[in-house]
């Protein structure tokens, strides 16, 4: 179902004008008072709504701000169109929560550039919010079919995150590293259950099939040219190698490795390191920690690794928020 465009307006004239601009490209649904546009936002979950201001009962801004107020209506972008054309007129629109303003006598173009332009960064938005939320169940499935692993992927996500910052990557990179992390480990779903829960100690035959993993995760990732999950593809690959040269799947060696993997490497060794799994208890902090440290310059990347102890009361405080967040979780559960 297209979903319209509400058209606001007490005066029948400006309604028409309004139709014969947009009514050729939008579905378009038409009120005359305040209340009835919060009446009809709530009816028809408009894409956008077109306001005027002076209106019989409420004014514009009032209706703005309860539909801003309203959980049902709050997403749904407001542009003002109004005669008045004061610079407080418009200071106080975009304080009621309005995306745009426009001045009356209306110009054609002008509109319906506004309107495609605000279209364009709704259908952005939504793009976006679909795309992390598919990206979020992809590293879910990895996590469901590794049981033992509870919220590790996401705990050890904030971990990479937070390396990535203080090896000074931008807000933008870490809030992809946030997301691409948790697939880390998603080429697990291609590997048979007796060797992905097995208790003990894998044999050669059992390691080299699970060593697979890196490059299934990989196949699966990269057909995709989105940025995000080129990243997750790279991690999911790589993130198994050693600064010396001896991991896996590819033997790359130092600087060869791309530095997301390499952060992501130290994350999940730490957060591996202080769960419990069916074959090992959690480990001390402290022991982690200097076993982070003896590691240095052989599995991990000697400058990350420094920086990574140098933020460890921050990767403890996020160990604790997510320990606290799982409690909470688990005594919902047996409530």
């Amino acid at each position: 179902m297209i979903k319209p465009i509400l058209v606001v307006d007490d005066e029948p004239i400006n309604l028409a004008a309004m139709r014969q601009i947009l009514a050729d490209e939008h579905a378009l649904v038409y009120g005359r008072s305040g209340h009835e546009a919060i009446e009809l936002a709530r009816k028809h979950a408009p894409v956008l709504i077109l306001l005027d201001v002076q209106m019989p009962d409420i004014d514009g801004y009032e209706v703005c701000r309860r539909l801003k107020a309203d959980p049902m209506t709050a997403s749904i972008p407001v542009i003002f169109v109004t005669s008045l054309s004061e610079v407080t007129d418009e200071m106080r629109a975009f304080e009621s929560g309005a995306v745009d303003f426009i001045t009356k006598p209306v110009s054609p173009p002008i509109v319906k550039l506004r309107v495609r332009n605000q279209l364009s960064l709704v259908s952005a938005a939504t793009l976006e919010t679909s795309y992390h939320d598919a990206i979020k169940m992809l590293g879910a499935a990895s996590e469901f079919k590794d049981t033992d692993t509870g919220v590790h992927i996401w705990r050890m996500a904030a971990y990479s995150a937070r390396l990535a910052q203080a090896a000074g990557w931008d807000d933008a990179a870490t809030a992809q590293m946030m997301l691409a992390a948790p697939m880390h480990d998603l080429g697990k779903l291609g590997i048979p259950d007796n060797i992905l829960h097995k208790p003990g100690k894998l044999d050669a035959e059992e390691w080299e099939v699970m060593q697979t993993h890196a490059n299934i995760g990989y196949r699966i990732l990269a057909s995709s040219k989105a940025p995000i999950l080129q990243m997750a593809a790279t991690i999911a690959r790589y993130h198994h190698e050693r600064w010396d040269g001896s991991g896996y799947p590819c033997g790359l060696s130092g600087e060869d490795i791309p530095e997301m993997a390499r952060i992501v490497a130290i994350a999940d060794v730490f957060d591996a390191l202080t769960m419990d799994r069916p074959y090992k208890e959690a480990w001390p902090i402290e022991r982690v920690i200097e076993t982070i440290r003896d590691e240095s310059g052989t599995h991990f990347d000697p400058r990350l690794t420094d920086l990574f102890l140098s933020i460890m009361p921050d990767v403890i405080a996020i160990r604790e928020q997510w320990q606290n967040a799982e409690a909470a979780a688990s005594f919902a559960q047996d409530v």
